[in-house]
């Protein structure tokens, strides 16, 4: 029997505060994530079953109910099946949590436990030629203030390959000018990586850091207000970029570009310059090399550079000999 002092919003807020925060130092960023699997949760259960929050039970929290979720999420809400298995995820660590917290919802959480990940194809990995790059590299209007940002910002962007989160919570501490120019990136998993800059990119970073607040702590991209560009506001920045690179590049047309498209390409002409997997692997902060090896199958060229190191297997066809004199003539000419 189930002790009265445990209930459910107990659990969940122990998971938050002992389990997530104190005992596994997850990052805010992974802590914001099953924040919000929860809220999307707590609410979908309300909606459905009028039961507020305040007043569920593990119990509630069956199979049946988490399949509804998880579909609600791909049916209502269109999200991915990434995304799909980002919340499950969430949920599952927290039913481990509880099971260990009350072992008497043991079954429960195993049956959600068996809840499999969903399978998906896995989209070619989209990326762009250095033509490209360029063209979008030399598109902001450098004789605004907010197009000399943008363009530090893709410059930066394309020579580090770094996240979209890394790139908005660089702050003026993690530029290093002064014997070696690199920036100090701030990644996944409390992760953090050094990049070196090339020399084009650190002069514009100089110049930039010139027309800003060099507070440390000061962002390095700043809005007009003076705080950091939110992702959805670098992503509008690029958007602009790429309508205007455009008319000098028209394979950027009706394109979706991202600022992952950026990272993305970053990688691509790393590796198209030689530059080893394990190496690109460091550059882009990769946990495992094992992730960076779908650029290598992204890369069409490289495919075909190995097949022509490859001699054919297959027969050669042989030539035609003309029997007759007058044949061999024409078959000659």
């Amino acid at each position: 029997m189930r002790a009265p002092s445990i209930t459910f919003a107990s659990v969940l807020q122990d998971f938050f505060l002992l389990r997530l925060k104190t005992e596994r130092g997850a990052s805010p960023r992974t802590i914001a994530s099953y924040r919000d699997t929860f809220e999307l949760l707590l609410r979908f259960v309300e909606q459905n079953t009028g039961q507020p929050p305040s007043r569920l039970t593990l119990g509630d929290f069956d199979a049946p109910l988490v399949l509804d979720f998880l579909d609600h999420l791909e049916k209502e809400r269109r999200n991915s099946p990434q995304t799909r298995n980002v919340r499950l995820a969430a949920i599952r660590s927290f039913m481990r949590y509880a099971s260990v917290r009350d072992p008497a919802s043991l079954a429960v959480a195993q049956r959600v436990l068996d809840i499999p990940v969903k399978r998906f194809a896995r989209p070619v990995l989209g990326f762009l030629t250095r033509e490209e790059v360029g063209a979008i590299l030399d598109a902001p209007d450098r004789t605004l203030w907010s197009g000399r940002r943008d363009a530090v910002l893709l410059a930066t962007l394309y020579n580090t390959g770094a996240r979209v989160s890394e790139i908005t919570g660089l702050k003026v501490a993690n530029v290093l000018l002064d014997r070696e120019s690199a920036v100090h990136l701030h990644g996944k998993g409390r992760k953090q990586r050094v990049v070196p800059l090339w020399k084009s990119t650190a002069a514009q970073l100089r110049d930039w850091l010139g027309e800003i607040d060099c507070c440390p702590d000061h962002p390095v991209f700043p809005n007009r207000a003076g705080k950091a560009l939110s992702r959805s506001g670098v992503q509008n920045r690029l958007q602009l970029a790429v309508t205007k690179a455009v008319e000098r590049c028209p394979s950027l047309g009706g394109r979706r570009i991202s600022p992952h498209t950026i990272r993305h390409s970053t990688a691509m002409h790393l590796l198209q310059s030689g530059v080893a997997i394990e190496v690109i692997a460091l550059w882009l902060g990769h946990e495992s090399p094992q992730t960076t090896h779908g650029y290598v199958e992204a890369d069409l060229s490289m495919k075909e550079a190995a097949l022509q190191r490859v001699q054919d297997p297959s027969p050669r066809r042989a030539r035609f000999k003309a029997s007759d004199s007058l044949l061999a003539f024409l078959d000659g000419l």
